[in-house]
């Protein structure tokens, strides 16, 4: 009996995910530990091991298929003795859509030609009469790749049955985004036609070159949970200076020392060590708020916002608080690395008590963080930068970072949030408590 290959949940809060690309193909034998696939989460793409032991005798999902739920089955596998070749394979993985594409629809019942409107081409151009009154026969498997690639059905001519237009019409055909004008020569300038957007009201008129970029699932889920984040969570922000002249000058020491081991600590990584050492001195801002509850945190887990292709993740440094700073630049430097990378595993970025945001390198002076529930409180780093500085009644000229720390009001009083910048820019002015 066949075993079934389900579409595995790579998180505890994964619902569905892209079938990024098969690694084995139909006929392939695997043995438990193989690679099958790479599927890409909210939030990394990861790897798609065999447990059994087979021939891979179909592939119902077609890779690069968006939006497949948990539990779907992806893939048959055939135990030995099996006769794979008696099998036959949807055409590329696509299950019904496939199987709709060659006609093999449920027995005893009539195909039905899936049919979708016409929108009318620029300058006043209607379909073809051959076509119907403004409908079109199209599968839902051309359907699908015609989205895909940009092609307009309008100028495809369907070679299936009834002129249905099949796969193989889309494949062939040219692409033609329909926010483009066709070539007409000489026709009467059309005015502006506005395109819907699928999901906002989002008005993009064809005058201007543009194209359309598919959204990964993690800039869905960013565009999701940061959208919750500002409607739900009442956030306030409190901004402090904070001079780091005598941090600076204690990285350098503690570099020279370092060196030796290959360890090179960054600003942020002392960074990371104070905001968790400071969590713990001020535990009402180590919280989350959880409705009629608050979760009040005995450990200081640091989510550090790290930036990537098409999108920002945030690995995890697990008590911060407790640990030396070289220990956190080393895991620092690893997780950055397999993140830019798509290799973090979920328990490297899910968790966290509260984040740490830093923008400076990049010269931004100061900025606003959203909050990422269910964390209660986000810190945002400016770039230091030499400024006037007034130390002991006399001005002077001192490198100068803004600190905005961004608060869950629910879960955090406005002095409690106060407190905890206080003790963070203590920490920070006074740095040999980072190594006591």
């Amino acid at each position: 009996m066949a075993i079934e290959l389900k579409m595995p949940a790579l998180s505890p809060t994964m619902e569905e995910g892209t079938l990024a690309k098969w690694m084995v193909k139909v006929g392939d034998v695997v043995k438990s530990g193989d690679l099958l696939a790479e599927i890409e989460t909210d939030k990394a793409t990861m790897e798609f091991e065999a447990v059994d032991e087979g021939t891979v005798s179909e592939i119902l999902v077609a890779e690069g298929t968006d939006g497949v739920k948990v539990g779907t089955v992806i893939a048959l596998i055939s135990g030995e003795g099996e006769d794979v070749a008696s099998k036959p394979s949807p055409l590329e993985g696509e299950g019904d859509s496939a199987k709709a594409e060659r006609g093999e629809g449920d027995k005893g019942k009539p195909s039905t030609p899936s049919l979708i409107p016409l929108t009318p081409l620029a300058g006043g151009e209607s379909p073809s009469p051959s076509r119907g009154e403004g409908r079109l026969a199209v599968s839902p498997l051309a359907k699908r790749l015609a989205e895909q690639k940009g092609v307009d059905l309008s100028t495809v001519t369907g070679t299936g049955p009834g002129g249905r237009i099949v796969k193989a019409d889309i494949e062939s055909a040219p692409v033609l985004l329909r926010t483009q004008e066709p070539s007409v020569a000489k026709a009467a300038p059309a005015p502006p036609r506005l395109l819907p957007a699928q999901e906002h009201s989002v008005a993009i008129t064809s005058e201007i070159p543009h194209e359309v970029v598919k959204l990964s699932n993690m800039r869905k889920t960013i565009a999701r949970r940061l959208t919750e984040s500002k409607q739900t969570v009442p956030h306030i922000y409190l901004t402090v200076d904070v001079r780091l002249d005598a941090l600076l000058k204690l990285r350098g020491e503690l570099n020279a020392a370092l060196a030796a081991r290959g360890v090179k600590l960054s600003v942020n990584d002392m960074l990371i060590k104070a905001l968790g050492l400071a969590l713990i001195e001020v535990p009402a801002c180590n919280v989350s708020f959880a409705g009629d509850t608050l979760i009040q945190y005995a450990r200081a887990d640091i989510s550090v916002a790290v930036s990537i292709d098409g999108g920002l993740i945030t690995p995890v440094i697990i008590d911060a608080a407790g640990r030396a700073i070289s220990a956190i630049s080393t895991d620092m430097k690893s997780l950055a690395e397999k993140a830019k990378a798509g290799k973090l595993q979920p328990h490297e970025y899910q968790g966290g008590t509260a984040s740490l945001s830093n923008m400076g390198m990049m010269g931004i002076k100061q900025f606003d963080a959203v909050i990422n529930p269910p964390q209660a409180m986000i810190m945002a780093i400016g770039a230091g930068e030499q400024r006037p500085y007034v130390a002991d009644g006399a001005l002077a000229i001192a490198t100068v970072m803004s600190a905005t720390g961004s608060f869950d009001h629910r879960a955090i009083d406005g002095s409690d949030g106060a407190a905890l910048m206080a003790a963070f820019k203590r920490l920070v002015e006074i740095p040999l408590g980072l190594v006591g």
